[in-house]
């Protein structure tokens, strides 16, 4: 269709995994599942349910008849009661027990907890394998030394590999909270319209011990611990404000991990994958635009600023439940996870083609080295003999000569030439030049690396193995 919008969630960024998850498919394949356990519950319990009714009701869980669904929408306005109809026309022995004593939340709410319990699980499988890519290529460049920044000014030089655990440490930041926030989701369960299960009091004639079996056998039935203890009508809308709030964290993960490939790339040292048939500029065809991380940094501040939708939804919430939270909830949820699905995807796939260029890298840094290694030449030279503090001052000096060479007339940095010109110093241009071993100055840059991997990427790449090596691909 083109006469009408389509979100570019859809089209463009999410994968079909994480949209058939938010699918009308998946929720109402859901619903029937729930009505399925309620009425095993309740039978178990000890209502009037036979096992026929259950067996039809069986035979009818995935073959949704979404045209009897939407006419009878049209009629009764009510999404809920227009699929207990349609499911009821399919199961005519059963239609009399589907939702038993349920209000339309024992559906709605529990499909939402499921639905999000399970993007969430895509999620963190996306993001183990952006950390497992990322240890990779942190293992592969950890001794290469390279010009660090503070700043964005040259600073003291670490490696290529160490400036990816930097990433690397933030993701997993992210997923020790998704894992926190995974394993403490739990379902509404059946409370009923306030919460109270009086409908059930009514079914099972007061007998309080059968009631409280309910909700963990439900919970049970649709692979889940429990549910939520005490609710109004609703799950707390907090939930969904810690879902989305996993969420804005990753994203902004993603955005610093992507603004630093964006700068690199300006520096020509290291650039995200580039296709041999791939236009970076309609205008100029030389242009090698970091088309990927700027849409990574695109959608992350999407997804940091959907965050407070869900935030605002809980605290406005009255007593047991209010309506005005469902809009908004059709949008925020469903959306911040397809595009943290499509940042996900960005990022396994720009890791996974890292281009690095490390003459590039050498050139830049050999330009900065010789103002770093200035305390070593000067520690050098005190050793031969020479004045501590008369060797700084002049130093300070010299330094300032290179920098003006540098800055003012476009010089190369001739800092070494200056000290080898100077006495005080008494040490040769080659001297010097054997001191300009970039490596001497990364200080344990590689082995703070090799002990990261070792001692925090490896335990948990092996306690998710079973979801690694999944390739991303990009739609356009």
């Amino acid at each position: 269709m083109t006469d009408r919008y389509q979100s570019p969630l859809s089209e463009r960024y999410a994968s079909k995994e994480m949209q058939y998850i938010f699918s009308p498919d998946m929720k109402f394949r859901t619903w029937r599942k729930l009505w399925i356990a309620l009425a095993e519950t309740e039978k178990e319990l000890g209502l009037n349910i036979t096992e026929e009714q259950i067996e039809e009701l069986k035979a009818h869980a995935d073959d949704i008849n979404y045209d009897v669904a939407k006419e009878r929408e049209k009629i009764v306005r009510h999404d809920v009661m227009s699929h207990v109809y349609a499911y009821g026309v399919q199961c005519p022995k059963a239609k009399g027990i589907i939702h038993l004593g349920a209000t339309s939340c024992y559906v709605g709410d529990n499909t939402d907890i499921i639905v999000m319990t399970e993007a969430l699980k895509l999620v963190q499988k996306k993001l183990v394998n952006v950390i497992a890519e990322l240890a990779k290529f942190a293992d592969e460049y950890k001794e290469l030394p390279t010009l660090a920044f503070t700043h964005f000014q040259p600073a003291q030089p670490t490696t290529v590999g160490k400036r990816a655990t930097l990433w690397m440490q933030e993701f997993l930041m992210d997923l020790e909270d998704l894992n926190y926030v995974l394993s403490t989701m739990k379902l509404l369960g059946s409370k009923g319209t306030t919460g109270t299960q009086a409908s059930f009091l009514e079914l099972f004639d007061g007998d309080h011990e059968t009631i409280d079996k309910i909700d963990p056998m439900i919970a049970k039935k649709m692979g889940f611990k429990e549910c939520y203890p005490v609710s109004g009508q609703t799950y707390s809308r907090k939930v969904d404000t810690r879902v989305l709030n996993v969420l804005a964290g990753i994203a902004a993960s993603a955005h610093k991990f992507s603004n630093d490939i964006r700068l690199l790339q300006h520096l020509k040292e290291v650039e995200e994958p580039f296709e041999k048939t791939q236009i970076g500029s309609s205008a100029m065809a030389y242009k090698r635009n970091p088309m990927r991380s700027e849409r990574i940094a695109s959608l992350s501040r999407f997804v940091m600023v959907d965050a407070m939708n869900p935030a605002i939804t809980s605290a406005t919430q009255w007593f047991e439940r209010t309506l005005d939270d469902s809009a908004n909830k059709r949008l925020s949820i469903p959306e911040g996870f397809l595009a943290i699905d499509g940042i996900l995807d960005l990022c396994l796939n720009v890791v996974d083609g890292l281009v690095v260029y490390p003459k590039v890298i050498e050139k830049r840094l050999r330009a900065e080295l010789p103002f770093m290694a200035t305390e070593n030449i000067m520690m050098d030279a005190v050793k031969a003999g020479g004045d501590r503090q008369e060797l700084h001052e002049k130093i300070r000096t010299l330094s300032m000569e290179a920098g003006r060479n540098v800055k003012e007339k476009g010089l190369d940095n001739n800092l070494l030439e200056l000290i080898a010109a100077d006495p005080a110093f008494n040490m040769s241009l080659e001297d010097l030049q054997k001191t300009m071993d970039p490596a001497k100055y990364t200080g344990r840059a590689k082995e703070q690396v090799s002990a990261f991997l070792t001692k925090v990427v490896k335990p948990v790449l092996e306690a998710h193995k079973d979801v690694l090596g999944m390739k991303a691909e990009i739609n356009v």
